[in-house]
């Protein structure tokens, strides 16, 4: 009976409770039902990794090979380019993505003249409503070797037209830089919010001690954001794998594969235009299990080193 009384009970609160709270329960639903149908749901799909897979018997029908498309993979020619490109565009967009923006955010941050400072907020923010694919088109037109803006700038300094587009040595510059202007400014919202939430009065005090500006930045504002820069590096970091596809394959090239393809390209090309199904699943899924084990190390070392971690 008391077992009976306490269920009872227990029921009628999680009742109680869930109408209370069943607006902020609908405001969630949205965001809930399109991580379980576009993220969770098509895990179940990742099964043909681990099977010869054939589209006209289906999953349930398709021999099981267990490793041997990963194996196939690694003993690849391709294996070695592919991670170090993937690695390198990664970590070169973190490297100047993720440092940028501080440094824009900290320096609008000691603009005084408030319209000023908006107008360069707002410029700032233009380029991240641009959809990638204009961004791609405005590079090809810019960095044209006969008609780009680029190239007629380096004529007539007196020098030779370059096919930027076409030169291997040059994609990961054009792509980390072209990512930087595009997100610079959006990215440095965070930082300038967390910034404006630092007390003014540690300022005022450091200005009575005589400190520069340069002193108050070093000791008050970025140790005002430390959590914040950790937090959005740790995030920046679980993706150093996951290179994006849609810009890469916009502005890469035969000629410049062996700079510009990543894994996610040759996913796409060993997929769709080859018909390897489960090969490339195999390789999409080797490339989520990278991007999980950089997150966890990441994690731990910045628990360690700074006492901030996402878990």
């Amino acid at each position: 009976m008391a077992n009976t009384a306490v269920q009872r009970k227990s029921g009628m609160w999680l009742r109680s409770k869930m109408k209370r709270n069943m607006v902020l329960y609908l405001f969630l639903a949205p965001a809930a039902i399109y991580y379980l149908l576009f993220h969770y749901a098509p895990m179940y799909g990742t099964l043909i990794a681990f099977q010869d897979y054939n589209p006209f018997k289906g999953m349930m029908s398709s021999p099981w090979v267990g490793f041997k498309h990963f194996q196939a993979f690694f003993d690849s020619i391709y294996f070695y380019r592919l991670i170090r490109n993937t690695l390198l565009i990664g970590l070169y967009t973190i490297l100047f993505g993720f440092t940028i923006p501080i440094v824009f955010a900290l320096l609008l941050h000691e603009v005084r003249n408030s319209k000023f400072r908006n107008v360069i907020q707002s410029f700032s923010y233009l380029p991240h409503f641009i959809s990638t694919v204009v961004v791609a088109g405005l590079i090809v037109n810019f960095l044209s070797p006969s008609t780009g803006f680029v190239n007629g700038i380096i004529e007539f300094f007196g020098g030779t037209r370059i096919d930027f587009l076409r030169e291997p040595s040059w994609f990961r510059t054009i792509y980390v830089s072209s990512g930087v202007w595009q997100t610079v400014g959006w990215s440095s919202i965070i930082y300038y919010a967390s910034l404006t939430g630092i007390s003014p009065s540690l300022y005022e005090a450091a200005e009575m001690d005589g400190a520069s500006r340069l002193g108050k930045i070093w000791h008050i504002s970025l140790p005002g954001i430390k959590p914040t820069i950790i937090t959005i590096l740790l995030l920046d970091l679980g993706r150093v794998m996951d290179v994006g596809f849609e810009k890469v394959f916009l502005l890469y090239s035969s000629a410049t594969y062996e700079t510009a393809d990543v894994l996610s390209t040759y996913v796409y090309r060993a997929g769709l235009v080859q018909q390897q199904y489960s090969f490339a699943s195999s390789v999409g899924l080797f490339n989520s299990f990278l991007t999980f084990v950089f997150i966890i190390v990441c994690n731990r070392l910045a628990r360690r080193l700074s006492g901030y971690s996402l878990w």
